[in-house]
Formats: C-alpha cells, structure tokens, sequence
C-alpha cells in the first residue's frame, strides 16, 4: 500500500502565467494637409475679433491683386535677337488696343486708396482716443510703409552695381531699375495722405475732383504746359482717400451712395472716352500721347468713382463671405503681406525673364506682345510668376512682419500677436 501510494503521481504544478505582452501606444496618425490647412484656418477665424470689419480687408486684398495680375498681364520686357541684346518694355496694350478692357479690370487703385483712406482716417480718430498724438502715431504708420522698402533698394542697388560692372547694357539696366522701383511712387504718395489726414478727415471729395477737372481744362483745352498735369498725382489719388474719410464719418453706410458712384462714375467716363478723345486704356500705354494713368487724368478718377461705388456695394456679400474660415484665411494672409507682394511682383516677373533666357527667347516671355498669342502665352507664365513671387515672399516678408508687430505693440501692450493680426492697414 505503501508502494502505491509512492506510485501515485502527484498533480503537475500549475504553470506560471506567461508575462503579459506590452502593447505600446499607437501613434495616432499626422492629419493630412488639407485639416491641418482646416484647423489653422479656424483659429484665425476664431482668434479675429468679432467686430472686425472683414470687407475692409477683403477689399484691399482685391486692389492687391489686380495691380499684381494687372502688371504681369501688361508689362512685357522684349529681349531682341543679337549677341548683345538691349532689353526694352513694352505692352500688349501698344499693338492689340481692343485689349483696353483688361485695365478695366486690373487697375484698382482706387479701392485701394478708398480702403487706405476709411482705414488711415479710423486709426487717426482711435489713436486720438487713446491719447496718442500725431507724431507717434505718424512714425509708426510711415514706418509700416517703407520699412519693407529698404530691402528692395539694397537688392536692386546691389544688383545694378554688378550688372554695370559686369559689362551689362546701361539701357537695360535702367529698365530693369525703373521697372523694379516703379512701385514706389505710390508709396509716396500715400504716405503723403497719411501725413496730411487730420487735415483731410472733413475734407469733401469733391474739391479734389474739381482741381483734377481744371488741371485737365487748362492741359487739353487751352494748351497749358504737360507738367501742370502732375497737380493730378495728389489731387486724383484724394478723391477716392477722401471718400473713404466719409465712410469712417457713416456718408457711405447705404447701397444708394455705391449705386451712384458707380452709375455716375461710369458714365462719366464712357463720356470722357467717347467724346472727349481720353484714351480707353486706364493704365500707361508706351509712345501713347496722353496716359490716363501718368499723371492721372480725369478720365481715370471718374472711372476710380465707379470703383468705389461697385466696393461699397460689395461689402455686404464680402462680409458674408468672410464668415468662412478659410475664405477668411485667404485674405488675412494676403493683408500680412500685402507690402511685400506689392513690392517685389515686379521683381519675380524679371527674375523669371532672366532665368527663362538660359534656354532661349521663350514666346509670352520675351518676345514683342503684339499678337494674341502673346497674351495667351503669358497667361501660361502666371503660375511661374506667382512661384517666384513666393521665393521673395519667403526671403523678405519678415521686413514687413516686423514692422506689424512694433505697431501692434505700441497699440495694444502686452497683447499677443496672434490676436491682433495685422491685417486692417
């Protein structure tokens, strides 16, 4: 019994529970490009203050963008055959004048000087609620203007030096020059009417229409000399700043005012262009005898009213279009570079011209606009236009940013950057 009982085996030990196996957290995936675009977007949307008038900005961003798509539309530098070619600018609007319609489409500087006027005189009346004064609140809005400024001078100064003195045509390096800088005189001029809005806050556009109708009576009516004409860069360029002095005073707030700018400016101009001989085309055509746009004309103030008229009637729909996030981001964007694009488009146009040589006189690029082939050729360089135009925003908007951010400072102490952006002039 014993024996047996020896020889009954024992109950096998139970056996140790394997470890468990560890999983490791899944990383949950990168969102893709178009919801990261989605999220940034609605954050600026919710980061802008409700009361913010978003017309304002969208407005300014359509005036950036016809001056830009304006210019690479109509500005054609020619490079002809040779083994030292000389480079010259020339417009489609020369040979194909039935493209006249294309500056009614792209030349908005009225608006924008509408929009800089109802922005320039509303920060001048906030300023002063503040307590700030003149002088610092005019450094701070001139500096905004023409700190962006610096770096295009010092890049086109250098270049210029090394073109010379690498044995380039001293032609083509004033066109090249002129063509770069040509954005400028605008600057100036703003910065004129910036100078000048406490004075300019009540002031009735009509007084600077009547001056630019005379100036014109006395050049084309009675023969006086050409150069009195150049009373018209301030005078033409007043009528729409001081209009938008009266939308900040409330005059513009119904569609009745837009609907008669627009009306009236329009006929006005079909008028001045049918029976008075001013030229169709609203912007500078080469070897025309009289430019609407070099000093402004009549013709070109008139048709800056119906602008006018046509922006404040699209300021409702714009407002309900900027109630989407990223219709809004577009524009915000848009409005923190706006200097820098207004700056260097002319800059990416003759970048491209220059590296489009290395493989030869490219159709739309380099040949004389004076078919309609040209313009459809040129159409095909927007895209790479607007690329080179991003290599110089990438390079130099932090000139511009800069200059936002000190104003922002001075305007709200200790408020972050990303609730203020720097977007309504």
């Amino acid at each position: 019994m014993t024996g047996r009982m020896l020889d009954t085996p024992r109950p096998a030990a139970p056996a140790a529970p394997r470890p468990a196996r560890s999983r490791r957290p899944r990383t949950p995936p990168l969102p893709s490009l178009p919801a990261r675009v989605g999220a940034a977007a609605r954050r600026l949307h919710a980061a802008t203050p409700p009361e913010r008038d978003r017309a304002v900005d969208a407005l300014r961003a359509w005036a950036i963008l016809g001056v830009v798509l304006g210019h690479w539309l109509v500005t054609a530098l020619v490079v002809p055959d040779g083994s030292r070619p000389v480079l010259h600018t020339a417009s489609p609007l020369q040979y194909l004048p039935g493209l006249a319609p294309i500056s009614w489409v792209f030349q908005t500087l009225a608006v924008f000087f509408l929009v800089s006027g109802h922005v320039t005189t509303r920060g001048r009346l906030s300023a002063q609620a503040r307590g700030v004064g003149y002088g610092p609140w005019l450094r701070r809005r001139l500096s905004r203007l023409f700190r962006p400024v610096a770096a295009v001078l010092v890049l086109w100064a250098v270049v210029a030096v090394a073109l010379l003195l690498g044995g380039a045509d001293p032609g083509s390096v004033r066109t090249l020059v002129k063509l770069a800088l040509s954005p400028l005189w605008f600057l100036l001029v703003l910065a004129a009417l910036t100078a000048a809005t406490p004075l300019l806050t009540r002031l009735h556009p009509v007084w600077p229409l009547a001056v630019v109708l005379h100036v014109d009576l006395l050049r084309f009516g009675f023969g006086a000399p050409g150069r009195l004409g150049w009373i018209n860069l301030p005078a033409g360029w007043l009528v729409p700043f001081t209009l938008g002095a009266a939308w900040t005073r409330g005059e513009l707030c119904g569609r009745r005012a837009g609907w008669a700018l627009l009306a009236g400016g329009a006929a006005a101009t079909a008028g001045l262009v049918v029976l008075a001989g001013y030229p169709a085309s609203m912007v500078g055509v080469p070897g025309a005898t009289v430019s609407n746009l070099n000093p402004p004309t009549l013709a070109a103030v008139t048709f800056g009213l119906a602008q006018c008229g046509l922006a404040l009637l699209l300021r409702e729909p714009l407002r309900r279009a900027m109630r989407r996030p990223l219709a809004w981001a577009a524009v915000a964007l848009a409005n923190l570079s706006a200097m820098t694009v207004f700056l260097w488009h002319q800059t990416a146009l003759m970048a491209t011209t220059a590296t489009g040589l290395l493989a030869g006189r490219l159709p739309g690029l380099h040949t004389l606009p004076d078919r309609p082939g040209w313009l459809a050729a040129r159409l095909a360089w927007l895209p790479v236009f607007a690329l080179a135009l991003t290599v110089c925003w990438a390079a130099f908007h932090g000139w511009e940013r800069t200059a936002g951010r000190r104003e922002r400072r001075a305007a709200h102490p200790g408020a972050d950057d990303a609730s203020h952006p720097r977007v309504d002039g």
